[in-house]
């Protein structure tokens, strides 16, 4: 099935609903016609600013208004920001999110130290994405223009069950912000949470509303709620790993090019259900202890199972089209024709492979002066 598509709600949830086996193998099949099924992209997820947000989202500990052991910080240094991103190229990854914890991006000396930090990281070779709440088209321009790559900004689950869990935007304020973003010409990422109390038709219903985008959003992270004490939803149970897997599945043949992160909730997954997600369409992971404030698998337990599984990791702008650093890009279209071939490996970009291993040498050499 194409990105074109005519998607509809019932075509949705017919998908989601049809037994896992048949799914997953429609999935594989859609996968490998459109992404390297042997790479996965490692991502690191950085808060620059933590804590105190004016938002009431049921599900975040960062919320001013709830009672959680949330250490609140202000916006990092530049500094502290190029050491974490070479840290994180270091380890293998190629892209950089940083989250603040805002409600909306505000002009002021603020936004122009992120600018800053945006320059940083894009001088590293690395994507750069950010999740800074609202933003204005300006907005999105002057971070376009400092080198950003994709603007985070998560729907979260259907318009009809995002008022039970925000009460302090609406939905269209969602889709604004995506839309000033695309204005930018910036990539979009934009997923959502399960097992926040939401139905089955909730889920498909944000798919629906994702993959009606045009175009579709680069990039879906599926998160698995984590519940975090003195949130709303500290009562939650954990999503089960089919659960997940359905998810995954459902949205890799919903939008086919898009890269299907596997986000929150990981440390809660076997092994071997997050391989079962990587066969159903994942591309994506995020590395690090913690994502902005909740627990992530540690790197060795990454870096064993894709070594166990035979992955490999993506290259910063692989997935790239019309991409700030073309020079840098892998030739998509004659890569795709031989990604269904079992046990074919994609040529690897060589200039940012000696980019990484340059930038690699470097921190070893800062750490042992």
């Amino acid at each position: 099935m194409e990105a074109t598509t005519a998607w509809t709600l019932e075509k949705i949830k017919a998908l989601y609903n049809q037994p896992l086996m048949d799914l997953v193998y429609e999935a594989a099949r859609v996968h490998r016609e459109h992404h390297d099924p042997n790479e996965v992209q490692i991502s690191t997820l950085l808060s620059i600013k933590t804590g105190g947000c004016p938002e009431d989202c049921s599900y975040c500990p960062q919320a001013a208004r709830y009672h959680t052991d949330i250490e609140k910080n202000d916006l990092l240094s530049v500094e502290q920001v190029r050491s974490a991103a070479l840290g994180a190229q270091a380890t293998g990854s190629s892209r950089l999110c940083m989250g603040a914890a805002w409600r909306n991006v505000k002009d002021d000396a603020d936004f122009d130290h992120v600018l800053d930090l945006v320059k940083t990281v894009y001088d590293l070779n690395m994507e750069v994405c950010c999740t800074l709440g609202m933003l204005s088209e300006n907005q999105a321009k002057k971070l376009a223009n400092a080198g950003l790559y994709a603007y985070n900004h998560n729907l979260d689950s259907s318009e009809d069950f995002y008022k039970e869990i925000i009460s302090t935007r609406g939905y269209e304020d969602r889709l604004k912000t995506l839309d000033n973003a695309r204005k930018a010409k910036l990539t979009i990422c934009s997923g959502g949470i399960i097992g926040m109390g939401e139905s089955i038709e909730d889920r498909c219903q944000m798919l629906l509303t994702l993959a009606s985008l045009k175009p579709q959003p680069e990039s879906v992270p599926i998160n698995a709620l984590v519940a975090v004490e003195g949130t709303p939803l500290e009562e939650q149970k954990p999503v089960e790993i089919w659960e997940m897997v359905r998810m995954v599945a459902t949205t890799r043949i919903v939008m086919p090019t898009t890269t299907v992160r596997l986000s929150a909730g990981r440390t809660e997954m076997s092994p071997e259900g997050q391989a079962l997600c990587f066969l159903a369409g994942a591309g994506s992971i995020f590395a690090g202890a913690k994502l902005l404030t909740t627990p992530n698998p540690e790197e060795d337990e990454d870096n064993a199972l894709f070594k166990a599984l035979g992955l490999q990791p993506r290259a910063a702008y692989a997935k790239a089209e019309n991409s700030q650093r073309p020079e840098l890009a892998v030739n998509e279209t004659a890569a795709s024709e031989q990604w269904s071939r079992p046990g074919h490996k994609i040529e690897a970009n060589i200039k940012y492979k000696e980019l990484a291993k340059e930038k690699r040498q470097n921190l070893k050499d800062e750490q042992k002066a």
